[in-house]
C-alpha cells in the first residue's frame, strides 16, 4: 500500500542530504510506491544511449535525474 505525501509534482523543494544538498527545485515525478521524487537538475545522472532512428541519431551519453527518498527533501514555502 502506498503511503500518501504532502509533496506533490510542480512543488519547490530543498534538497536536505545527498551530494547536492542545499539545491532547491521543482519536482517533476512523485512516485509514491518507492517514497520517492525526481527533482529538477538534481541527483544527475549520465546515461548512455544506443544510436536509434528517431530520438538520438549519433547516440552517446544522456543527463538523466536520478530518484531521491522523500525524506531527504523539503518542501519550500512561498517560492
Amino acid at each position: 500500500m502506498a503511503v500518501k505525501l504532502k509533496i506533490k509534482k510542480g512543488d519547490t523543494v530543498k534538497i536536505l542530504a545527498g551530494d547536492d544538498k542545499g539545491k532547491t527545485g521543482e519536482v517533476l515525478a512523485v512516485l509514491p510506491a518507492k517514497a520517492q521524487v525526481i527533482v529538477k537538475d538534481c541527483k544527475v545522472a549520465k546515461k548512455t544511449v544506443k544510436p536509434d532512428q528517431d530520438k538520438n541519431p549519433d547516440g552517446g551519453f544522456v543527463n538523466k535525474e536520478m530518484p531521491i527518498n522523500i525524506s531527504n527533501v523539503a518542501k519550500v514555502e512561498g517560492e
